[in-house]
C-alpha cells in the first residue's frame, strides 16, 4: 500500500517513546514561541506524523497543546502553521485538556479551524452550539474581505447535523434567505481572471464572458453547479457550497418535524397555493416564510439539474459530476416531497422522463438508485409502481454489473436504508438473493457487515433452504464469477488479477462444458427458484481457484453470515413454536433460550408468520447434515463452518427436540461410520450429544424402545471401534472428545432402557482399565488416558443406581426452573453429590 520510505517514516513515528516525544514537543515550543518560519512548519509536519501514526492517542504535554491553540487563533499566524496545529489538535480528539474557544473569533477562516478542533471532541452539546451560533453571527455580519461565509457554510452543515434544531429561529430564518439568494441569483458572467504582476501585464483585461451549460451551449437560466466557465465569482462559489450543504440543512436545520398526519391532513387549496406561489415570480416567492422560501428555491435548482443532466457532456470530468449532481438532487427531491408533498407531482413527472432515459444506460446504474428509492418512499401516495425500476435493479443491473466497486456498495446501502419501503406481497428483494449474493461474493470483505443487517430481512420460509445452500457454496460462487468474467474478458490485460497468476484453463473448459453449464447456470442465477442442486462436481472442477485470495476471503466471511442467518431463522421458530404451542410454556429452559434481541445490533429479523415450523426445521436440520460432508475445499473453510453448524444443529434441536425422532434414519445413517469423525468431528460430536440429550419419551412420546435400541447399537459398535482401532502412522488420533461423548451417551441412552445398563457397565469396565500410554489411536497421551477414565468412573458409579441415573440424565421439564437449581433439597448438584458419596467405598457408607 506504501512505498518502502512511507513504510519507514511511519514505522519510525511509531517506536517514538514518550520521552523523545516530549522532547520533540519542547523543541516545537520553541520555534512556534519566536518567528515561526520553514523549520517550525517541518516540525508540526513530523509532529501530526507522530500522533497520525498509531492507533492509541498520543500524550502531548500541555504547555505545546496550549500553544497549539493559540496558534489557530492568533489573526499574524501564518494560514499554513494553523492548519497543521489544527490537523494535530484533530488527530488528539477526544482531548480533556482543551481550552479552545470560538466566542471572541472574528474571522471566519480561524473560527473554520477552531470548529473542526472543538467539534471533532465528541457530543459536547454545549460547544456544538456555542460554535453554531458563533458561525450564523459572522454569517449574519456579511465579512467583505477573505473568503468570507464560504469558509462557515460546511461548519454550520455540521453543527446541525450534530445537534439538529438546536440554532435559534432567527438565525436559522436568516441562513434561509442567505441560501436563496445564493442558489437563485447568483452570477451568470464569468469571473474576471487575476491580473499577473509581471513587468508585461497588459492594461487592460479582457471583459468576462457568460458561463456555459456542460455541453458549451451559453447558459439562458441561472447559475448551478453545472454550469461552466474559465473563471469564478464569488457569489458562483458560495451557490456550489450552498447546495453541497442544502440536504443536510433541510433535513436537520428546523424543529422536529411534523407528523404525517399533520402533512396528510393539510389541505389541497394550501398545498396548491404554495405550488403556485414556488412556481411564480421572485415577487410571489417571498410572500412565503424563510423556511418555504428556501425549499421552493432548492425544488427550482433541482429541476434546473435534471434538465442540465440530458446534455451531453464535453469533457468526461463534467459527465462524472454530471452524474453526481443527478444523484445529489433526486435525494434533494425525496427531503423535499417529504417536507412538502405539494411538490410530489411535478417532481414525478420529471423523474418518469428521467427514467425513460436512464433505464436503458449501463454507465447511469448508479443513478438508477436514489430513483428507485425515491419511488419506494411516494409511490403509494402518488399511486406510482416502483416494482418495474426494483426488478431493473434487481436482475439486470446487479447480474451485469456487480464487479463495480462503487454501485456494489450503493447497491447495498440502496438496500440497507431502504428495509422498511419493500412490498413483502410484491417479493421482488427476497426473491433476488442469489443475485444480491454476487455482490457479497464478490466485494466481502467490504461489504459482510452490510449483508449481516440484510441477511435477516431476506430470510423466508419459501428460501430459507435454498439461501442456506447458497451461503454455504458462497466461496464456489466467487470462482464461478472469476470464470465468468475470465470468458467474457478475453485478453489478460481485462482479466481479474487474481486470476493471470492462475492460468486456471481446466476450469475454463468445463465453464464451456456442456456437462457442467446446468450446474453453473445454476451457481449464477438471479433469482431464486425453490430447488437445489448439488454442486460437489463444480467443487472438484474449481479446486484449483479455492486457494485465490478473493475466495479466501469470502470463504472468512461464511461463518459470521451463518451465524446471522441461523439466528433470524431460530428466533422466528422459537416465536412460532411458542405460538403454536409445540412446547410447554417453561421450554427452552432459561439458560437454552433463544435472546429476542438479534446478536448484531440493527438486524431485522422476519416476523414469526413468516417461517413454518416444523418442516422448516427439519429440512435445515437435513442440509446441515448433508452439507457438513460436501463444501468447497478452501483453507480452513471446512473446520470454521463445522463448528458453525455444530452449534446451530443443537440449537435447531434444542427448538425443537422430535427431530432426533422425525430424522432418527438420518441420523443413523450419519453415525453409521467411523470414517467421517475425523474430519467432521464437531458435527459429529454435535450430533451424538444431540441423540443421547433429546433421544427421550420426555420430549416426544413417539420415541420407543426399539428406537433407543436401534441408536445403541450403532453407537456402541462405533465406539468399540473407536477405542479398539491400532494407532496408525499416517492418521491422527481420535480426538478424546469424541470418546466421551459416545460413552455419555450410550450411559444416557441405558438410563431410558435398563436392559442395556449391563452392556454400558462391561464397555465402561474395560475404558476404566485402560493402561497407561495405550498403544490406541484414540487415547495417546496420558492425561487423555485420565480424562476417559473418570469420566468412565462417574458413568458407571451413576448406573448403580438406575433411578438415580434417570433423574440425572433425564431430568423432567422442572429442572427448567430456578428452583432446581437453588433450592438445596431438591437441587441436581446435591443428588450427585449424594450418589458419589453413595458409591465410593471410601466413604465408608457402602461395605467393600
Amino acid at each position: 500500500m506504501f512505498t518502502p520510505a512511507a513504510e519507514s517514516l511511519l514505522r519510525q513515528a511509531r517506536e517514538i517513546q514518550d520521552e523523545e516525544l516530549s522532547r520533540f514537543c519542547s523543541r516545537v515550543v520553541k520555534l512556534l514561541q519566536k518567528d515561526p518560519g520553514a523549520e517550525a512548519v517541518d516540525a508540526l509536519r513530523r509532529l501530526f506524523l507522530i500522533v497520525s501514526a498509531t492507533k492509541y492517542g498520543r500524550k502531548l504535554e500541555k504547555p505545546c497543546v496550549d500553544l497549539l491553540q493559540a496558534t489557530i487563533c492568533s489573526p499574524a499566524c501564518p494560514e499554513q502553521l494553523q492548519l497543521l496545529c489544527a490537523a494535530i489538535l484533530r488527530e488528539m480528539a477526544p482531548s480533556e485538556g482543551l481550552n479552545l474557544s470560538c466566542d471572541h473569533i472574528q474571522k471566519s477562516r480561524t473560527l473554520s479551524l477552531a470548529a473542526s478542533v472543538l467539534l471533532a471532541q465528541g457530543d459536547r452539546q454545549d460547544e456544538v452550539r456555542s460554535v453554531g451560533q458563533r458561525a450564523l453571527h459572522l454569517l449574519e455580519a456579511r465579512q467583505t474581505e477573505g473568503p468570507g461565509p464560504r469558509a462557515l457554510l460546511p461548519v454550520v452543515s455540521k453543527v446541525v447535523s450534530l445537534a439538529p434544531g438546536t440554532l435559534p429561529e432567527a438565525q436559522a430564518d436568516m441562513l434561509h434567505r442567505r441560501l436563496v439568494d445564493w442558489l437563485r441569483y447568483a452570477s451568470v458572467q464569468q469571473g474576471v481572471a487575476q491580473p499577473s504582476r509581471g513587468f508585461f501585464s497588459a492594461p487592460r483585461t479582457r471583459q468576462p464572458g457568460p458561463v456555459t451549460e456542460v455541453d458549451g451551449a451559453v447558459a439562458t437560466d441561472f447559475f448551478t453547479v453545472l454550469s461552466t466557465g474559465q473563471h469564478f465569482t464569488e457569489d458562483q462559489r458560495l451557490n456550489v457550497h450552498a447546495f453541497s450543504m442544502l440536504r443536510t440543512w433541510l433535513l436537520f436545520s428546523g424543529p422536529a418535524s411534523r407528523d404525517a398526519s399533520d402533512a396528510d391532513d393539510r389541505s389541497e387549496l394550501e398545498g396548491s397555493t404554495l405550488s403556485v406561489l414556488s412556481a411564480t415570480s421572485a415577487t410571489a416567492s417571498h410572500l412565503l416564510p424563510p423556511q418555504q422560501q428556501l425549499r421552493a428555491g432548492a425544488f427550482e435548482y433541482c429541476q434546473r439539474l435534471l434538465e442540465q443532466s440530458t446534455r451531453r457532456a464535453l469533457r468526461k470530468g463534467d459527465s462524472d459530476l454530471q452524474k453526481a449532481c443527478l444523484v445529489e438532487a433526486v435525494l434533494l427531491l425525496d427531503v423535499l416531497c417529504r417536507q412538502e408533498p405539494s411538490f410530489l407531482y411535478r417532481a414525478l413527472s420529471c423523474l418518469k422522463a428521467l427514467l425513460g432515459r436512464l433505464c436503458g444506460d449501463p454507465a447511469q446504474a448508479r443513478t438508477l438508485l436514489p430513483i428507485a428509492r425515491f419511488l419506494l418512499s411516494h409511490g403509494e401516495a402518488a399511486a406510482v409502481d416502483s416494482e418495474a425500476v426494483c426488478q431493473h435493479l434487481f436482475t439486470s443491473v446487479l447480474a451485469d454489473l456487480f464487479p463495480n466497486p462503487m454501485l456494489a456498495f450503493e447497491f447495498a446501502q440502496f438496500c440497507r436504508d431502504s428495509l422498511h419501503l419493500f412490498n413483502p406481497d410484491q417479493g421482488t428483494f427476497k426473491l433476488s438473493f442469489p443475485n444480491l449474493f454476487k455482490l457479497l461474493a464478490w466485494h466481502s470483505p467490504a461489504l459482510t457487515s452490510e449483508f449481516v443487517v440484510l441477511l435477516p430481512a431476506l430470510v423466508d420460509a419459501s428460501t430459507a433452504v435454498e439461501m442456506l445452500h447458497t451461503l454455504l457454496d458462497l466461496p464456489c460462487l466467487t470462482a464461478a464469477l472469476g470464470l465468468q468474467l475470465s470468458r467474457s474478458s478475453p485478453t489478460a490485460s481485462e482479466r481479474p488479477l487474481w486470476d493471470v497468476s492462475l492460468r486456471p484453463t481446466s476450469c475454463l473448459e468445463g465453464f464451456r462444458d456442456p456437462e457442467f453449464q446446468g450446474l453453473f447456470q445454476y451457481l449464477l442465477r438471479s433469482k431464486a427458484g425453490g430447488a437445489t442442486k448439488r454442486l460437489a462436481p463444480l467443487h472438484h472442477l474449481l479446486q484449483p481457484m479455492a486457494s485465490c485470495a478473493r475466495v479466501v476471503q469470502c470463504a472468512q466471511a461464511v461463518p459470521t453470515l451463518l451465524q446471522v442467518f441461523f439466528a433470524a431463522v431460530t428466533q422466528a421458530l422459537a416465536s412460532s413454536l411458542s405460538s403454536r404451542e409445540h412446547l410447554p410454556q417453561s421450554w427452552p429452559p432459561p439458560a437454552l433460550r433463544i435472546r429476542r434481541d438479534s446478536p448484531q445490533k440493527g438486524l431485522q429479523t422476519p416476523s414469526p408468520c413468516q417461517v413454518a415450523s416444523g418442516d422448516l426445521s427439519a429440512q435445515l436440520a437435513l442440509v446441515l447434515l448433508e452439507r457438513s460432508n460436501s463444501l468447497f475445499q478452501v483453507p480452513q473453510y471446512e473446520a470454521q463452518v463445522h463448528r458453525v453448524m455444530s452449534s446451530q444443529l443443537l440449537a435447531l434441536c434444542r427448538l425443537r427436540p422430535a427431530l432426533v425422532v422425525e430424522l432418527a434414519r438420518d441420523l443413523l445413517e450419519f453415525v453409521g461410520t467411523v470414517s467421517g469423525i475425523r474430519s467432521r468431528e464437531s458435527m459429529f460430536t454435535a450430533v451424538v450429544w444431540a441423540i443421547g440429550e433429546y433421544l427421550a419419551v420426555s420430549y416426544d412420546r413417539r420415541c420407543t424402545v426399539e428406537q433407543v435400541n436401534r441408536f445403541f447399537e450403532a453407537l456402541e459398535a462405533l465406539l468399540f471401534e473407536v477405542t479398539q482401532s491400532r494407532r496408525s502412522a499416517t492418521l491422527p488420533p481420535y480426538p478424546p472428545q469424541v470418546v466421551t461423548v459416545l460413552m455419555t451417551t450410550l450411559t444416557k441412552l441405558a438410563s431410558r432402557s435398563q436392559d442395556l445398563i449391563p452392556r454400558v457397565s462391561l464397555l465402561l469396565s474395560k475404558l476404566r482399565a485402560l493402561p497407561q500410554g495405550p498403544a490406541m489411536g484414540s487415547v495417546p497421551r496420558d492425561e487423555d488416558t485420565d480424562a476417559i477414565r473418570m469420566r468412565a468412573t462417574e458413568l458407571t458409579n451413576l448406573l448403580k443406581m438406575p433411578s438415580v441415573a434417570q433423574f440425572v440424565f433425564t431430568p423432567g421439564m422442572e429442572a427448567s426452573t430456578p428452583r432446581f437449581h437453588r433450592d438445596a433439597n431438591t437441587a441436581l448438584p446435591l443428588a450427585l453429590h449424594t450418589v458419589s458419596r453413595l458409591v465410593d467405598r471410601e466413604a465408608g457408607l457402602l461395605p467393600a
